[in-house]
């Protein structure tokens, strides 16, 4: 033992106390820091070996810091869509460059923000990965990461895919003068088409019609019609459905211009209703192929044009356009078919009460612009736009790790992955040990005030005790120099 050793231990406790107040002064300054993650000072003896079990060696004291990354911090409202917070388990994945050429970090700060190319990111300068989503909403690899961007999203039409229709048909009608040539479940003929024709022609004065729009791939709007007239046969209407004008659609279906359909005929057929005017069956018209017949509605004969299945599901019809856009296919439903007592008024009625349209809903919209982009609790990115149409675009992962208090922390408030920590692992929000996002939130500083000032005391003071336990053994050396004079 020698008092050289005492006074080297009280330096080396002044080493460690100046370490830990370092690590609160972090701890404090980062208060306000989102996602930002205290860390801790931790002590540790150093004993050095003594030469006899009589003496003793001061050693001294290691110091060292542990990173509370898994301690959760308060979340804290906010008003902005691209603010996001994790509870529980998890980082979102992040770089340092824009294209996703630079280091892959992690964070939990979810303050992010479009940058001028429309890529989303933090407050410290990190962009957001994500995996891409195709047009289906599924995503495209789930083995690669990109920056999410939405510059690229400047607009975006809805194609009509559902067209449902509430009305009532005059059960007083008369029956009209093509219904009988048109309207029987028979081979279709050059008649039959004629009649047709007639039926659709836009000058033709059907017992009931009505405008329906319709929206391309492209955003363009077409207008159809929906003509209907009333046949000889009690309870028994016949229905065309055709365009405005025959230069809305240049093929159509099974119906075949070549075959002299002139009025862009898109289907027909009939519309059978109980005696208490609900929707008993609908049953589609015949094919213009040559031998074609006509089927009943049911579930032994699935319809060619309307009505599929026993539940009556709606069959898409394909339309086919004269303006570059994608084929569309329209599923058109007049409501629920059933037996008197079961069949709904939820489409299309008969009543002796006037021709009335409740209701004619598509999905369909016209080009709108992108007016926003959010981040909802599934971990999408979606774009709003002004046609009030949404698109998911990308699905931002939260990473997971064996031991995250092993990470390495970087400038930015960010992590990166190191040995001890464990490889990373993508998973879907919610799944697989991963937390929940929280849209329109942040996670605040895991760091508390009081408890920092606390421990600025306590360390305070035990500075303040090295600094006595190395002026002791200064008096002590002092002492021991007076002895020889």
């Amino acid at each position: 033992m020698s008092l050289t050793g005492t006074l080297l231990s009280g330096v080396a406790g002044l080493k460690a106390q100046t370490n830990a107040m370092a690590i609160l002064s972090d701890n404090i300054s980062n208060i306000n820091t989102i996602g930002y993650k205290k860390s801790l000072a931790t002590f540790s003896t150093l004993v050095v070996n003594s030469a006899a079990s009589t003496t003793y060696s001061p050693g001294g004291v290691k110091s060292g810091r542990f990173a509370l990354i898994d301690n959760q911090g308060v979340l804290q409202a906010s008003n902005r869509p691209l603010d996001v917070a994790i509870t529980g388990n998890g980082f979102f994945a992040v770089n340092t460059d824009g294209n996703g050429a630079g280091d892959n970090l992690f964070t939990r700060a979810g303050s992010f923000h479009e940058d001028n190319q429309g890529r989303l990111v933090n407050s410290a300068g990190m962009y957001l990965m994500g995996w891409t989503l195709d047009q289906d909403g599924a995503i495209s690899n789930v083995n690669q990461l990109d920056v999410v961007s939405v510059g690229t999203l400047n607009g975006v039409a809805v194609d009509t895919n559902a067209v449902s229709i509430g009305a009532n048909l005059d059960s007083t009608e008369t029956a009209g003068v093509n219904a009988p040539a048109i309207f029987t479940n028979a081979v279709a003929t050059a008649t039959t088409l004629t009649a047709l024709n007639a039926l659709a022609d836009p000058n033709a004065t059907p017992a009931f019609r009505r405008a329906i729009q319709v929206f391309d791939s492209l955003g363009t709007a077409h207008n159809l019609n929906i003509s209907f007239e009333k046949t000889s046969t009690a309870n028994v209407w016949g229905f065309v459905l055709h365009a405005a004008t025959p230069a809305d659609i240049s093929a159509t279906g099974d119906l075949d211009p070549a075959a002299g359909v002139v009025n862009g005929i898109v289907g027909y057929g009939t519309l059978t209703f109980n005696g208490d005017g609900s929707l008993s069956s609908v049953t589609s018209g015949a094919s213009m192929t040559a031998g074609s017949t006509a089927a009943p509605y049911s579930s032994a004969n699935p319809l060619q044009g309307f009505y599929t299945n026993a539940t009556g599901s709606p069959q898409t019809i394909p339309l086919i356009w004269s303006n570059g856009a994608s084929s569309s296919a329209i599923a058109f439903d007049f409501g629920t078919p059933g037996t008197v007592g079961t069949g709904l008024t939820d489409g299309i009625s008969q009543f002796a009460s006037d021709y009335n349209v409740a209701f004619i809903n598509q999905n369909g919209s016209a080009v709108g612009l992108r007016t926003g982009v959010s981040i909802d609790k599934d971990g999408f990115v979606v774009a709003s736009f002004s046609n009030g149409a949404t698109q998911r675009i990308y699905q931002v992962p939260l990473t997971t790790f064996a031991d995250p208090t092993a990470l390495e922390s970087r400038n930015g408030n960010a992590y990166a992955q190191t040995v001890q920590s464990g490889s990373f692992n993508w998973r879907i929000v919610n799944t697989g040990g991963a937390g929940r996002i929280e849209p329109s939130a942040l996670e605040s500083s895991n760091a508390d005030l009081g408890d920092e000032f606390s421990n600025m005391i306590v360390t305070q003071r035990a500075y303040s005790a090295n600094a006595k336990t190395i002026t002791t053994a200064d008096e002590m050396l002092d002492e021991l120099l007076r002895i020889k004079r």
